[in-house]
């Protein structure tokens, strides 16, 4: 029996996976934008919060996408940093006066996992040494 996870994807399978993919990263991005700004300019939750829903739920689905696909983005620093972003986001509620400092910083370590070296991104710190995904499908 074949191994199904090594079989390259039909391109019909290719296309609906990126065009996805691209879908919930834009609105990831957007709900990113949407509330970043209502966090860094103090606004009220009420002007915001649909942003900061459209992040929280796309980010999930995004970071889900990537563990089903491969468990190993966990150990990679692409997964690590994304969970270092998790961690900041709980900050928001214990230093509420460095809100705005927290958001740039989580935005510095979305562009470093997204637009990083692949030597970076795809390192493993269990293996200490790049390990390649399977099956990724950017977007």
């Amino acid at each position: 029996m074949k191994n199904n996870k090594n079989m390259p994807v039909s391109e019909g399978r290719f296309w609906i996976e990126r065009i996805s993919k691209t879908t919930l990263r834009a609105i990831h991005i957007i709900g990113v934008v949407g509330s970043g700004g209502g966090i860094m300019f103090d606004l009220d939750l009420s002007l915001w919060f649909n942003y900061w829903l459209a992040a929280i739920c796309s980010g999930v689905l995004l970071m889900s996408w990537e563990i089903i696909r491969d468990w190993r983005w966990l150990i990679q620093l692409k997964g690590i940093l994304t969970l270092l972003k998790i961690i900041l986001l709980g900050f928001f509620i214990q230093i509420s006066q460095c809100k705005s400092e927290l958001v740039i910083f989580i935005i510095l370590l979305s562009v470093i996992v997204s637009h990083g070296p692949a030597g970076l991104r795809h390192y493993s710190i269990v293996h200490r040494k790049v390990i390649q995904s399977r099956k990724e499908i950017k977007g």
